[in-house]
């Protein structure tokens, strides 16, 4: 970005920025004017970060491409639409911008229409029933619903008159047959703004296409499919036509963001921009393209997807992890990298959820006086507090580095830990629940932002299996712990080493055993040094006793 002297000084204090051209690869972007938003972002138009500059202040005009309905969403689906979502929950909670984001489902389609003749029903019926199990597969991952979903069917009488626009301005043309395509050659050097996009073949259509580049926006019908009436004849819409028409309908001329997964760069997204800016005769339609990566299954080259029936469903998935689960998976990694799926990268996200849920659970012991631990270097916390602070802005203001920023909390919960070593016996120093607070606070408010709520799910789950479930496991831990400590007591012995009184040796066994017991059942109870906390596991996976073990050995 050029900027100089006095205009310099003004652009920046009021964070407002003038236009100006980069050229990529024989294509000119022009930086956004409005506002700047402080955040870098890779703009798959121009190969490299941009700040982030959106046209009005605090909002942010977002456009996605949905689903084609006609099969079960699958992990590949969930892993863009769950990774776009942790984006826009950044800028919203994070950053205070609204997000006005619009989604088209696509109902009508080549594949739609064959299931319906493999399932003799109509394709509506298709298209109605798997685009509602994917807004429940979408509200089961957390996603935030859009502002609107927008069906293609409904929208056929504004992609006619968006094609019609098109031809007016010169830039589509109709054949003998009823079909209408969009003429690449009319736009010159503007088409191919995305990689490969120069030396494609383009798509397969009429032998009467002046240029092989050219795709449809029109297609005439056949016998048995649908169709609507249009100047051109009985048809139904391209496949690229209907997300500029949407996107057009709800945002106009000028769109902020334009989201998507990196295999509909080409074709789907280079002939969305050249059809929206040959309707709206403007040199740049959607300023930001995102794209995230692809999933694959470990061990495969190929994306999983419907089509190359490598997929595991969403319903499928959720049986056996959590929505919380999966969204940590998708932290790992950056939202436009390419990503394994595998039991192991999954143990992974498991393993970091555990290991957070494990230090909320002993910092809130220590804050209840449960967990006594020596004098803990309090300005040390605080420091680590500010340092993870700092590093987890800095690393969601670069791209919306997420790895970055879980390692940040995972860093900060590791010094928390090492303050919190338990000791047998209170020796009644300086306690700082303060600083456990504020780091237990924040991790919370960040895990938040990203759609993560460990503590209110597990909270629901215990209430809706009963509501003395929490009362009575109170009770029976701190029955035990009585127990518990009395079977602990010393004795001197005579030899003036003060040991257990061995009659008692029974009672500890059993009080072991009952915590193990206790495990399959979702409750865990932690034995630390002469007191014993509790917590109610969402699930059974991931319980381990293997160090409270080791720590009743310490205490026997």
């Amino acid at each position: 970005m050029i900027r100089c002297g006095k205009v310099l000084c003004g652009l920046l204090s009021s964070r407002y920025f003038v236009p100006v051209r980069h050229s990529v690869s024989g294509k000119a972007w022009i930086t956004p004017r409005g506002f700047d938003t402080g955040i870098k972002t890779f703009n798959s138009l121009t190969k490299q970060k941009e700040a982030l500059i959106l046209a009005r202040e605090g909002t942010a005009t977002w456009y996605s491409c949905g689903p084609t309905v006609y099969d079960h969403a699958h992990l590949g689906h969930a892993c863009s639409y769950v990774r776009f979502d942790i984006l826009q929950r950044i800028l919203t909670r994070l950053f205070g911008i609204t997000v006005i984001h619009a989604m088209v489902i696509t109902d009508i389609d080549d594949k739609i229409i064959r299931r319906s003749w493999e399932e003799n029903v109509s394709p509506a019926v298709i298209a109605r029933l798997y685009e509602e199990e994917f807004k429940r597969d979408m509200l089961s991952l957390k996603v935030v619903p859009p502002a609107v979903y927008l069906r293609v069917t409904e929208n056929v009488h504004h992609i006619v008159a968006f094609i019609e626009g098109i031809v007016r301005n010169g830039h589509a043309y109709a054949t003998k047959e009823g079909d209408v395509y969009f003429d690449v050659q009319s736009i010159g050097e503007r088409y191919g703004k995305f990689v490969g996009a120069v030396s494609s073949q383009g798509e397969p259509g009429s032998s009467n296409k002046r240029d092989s580049r050219d795709f449809a926006l029109w297609k005439r019908s056949k016998p048995q499919e649908p169709y609507w009436e249009s100047p051109w004849g009985r048809g139904r819409p391209g496949w690229h036509i209907e997300c500029s028409t949407v996107a057009s309908h709800m945002f106009g001329s000028q769109l902020d963001i334009h989201s998507g997964g990196i295999d509909l760069a080409f074709p789907h997204h280079e002939n969305e921009i050249a059809q929206s800016e040959a309707f709206h005769q403007c040199g740049q339609w959607a300023n930001y393209f995102l794209h995230s990566g692809h999933l694959h299954l470990k061990g495969s080259a190929e994306k999983m997807s419907k089509s190359l029936k490598n997929y595991i469903t969403i319903k499928d998935f959720l049986q056996c992890h959590t929505a919380e689960e999966f969204r940590m998976f998708c932290l790992l990694t950056k939202y436009r990298s390419a990503i394994d799926y595998s039991d192991s990268s999954m143990s992974e996200a498991c393993t970091h959820l555990e290991t957070i849920c494990i230090f909320i659970s002993a910092a809130q012991a220590y804050m209840k006086g449960q967990l006594h631990c020596s004098p803990v270097q309090e300005d040390l916390l605080w420091q680590r507090l500010a340092d993870a602070k700092s590093s987890v802005w800095t690393a969601l203001t670069d791209d919306f580095d997420t790895p970055r920023a879980i390692g940040a909390l995972m860093n900060l919960i590791y010094h928390g830990n090492c303050q919190l070593q338990p000791v047998s016996t209170a020796e009644g120093g300086v306690r700082s629940p303060a600083v456990f607070g504020a780091i237990v606070t924040y991790i919370r408010d960040v895990l938040n932002v990203f759609g993560i709520d460990l503590l209110h799910s597990k909270e629901a789950e215990v209430l809706s299996s009963g509501g003395n479930l929490q009362a009575v496991v109170e009770e029976l831990v701190s029955f035990r712990s009585e127990v518990r400590a009395f079977a602990l007591s010393r004795r001197d012995c005579p030899n003036n080493k003060p040991g257990l009184y061995p009659d008692r040796a029974p009672l500890l066994k059993a009080c072991d055993t009952l915590r193990k017991d206790l495990v399959p059942l979702g409750v865990v109870i932690k034995d630390r040094g002469a007191t014993s906390t509790w917590e109610i596991k969402q699930s059974q996976r991931g319980l381990r006793d293997h160090d409270d073990d080791q720590q009743n050995e310490k205490d026997k």
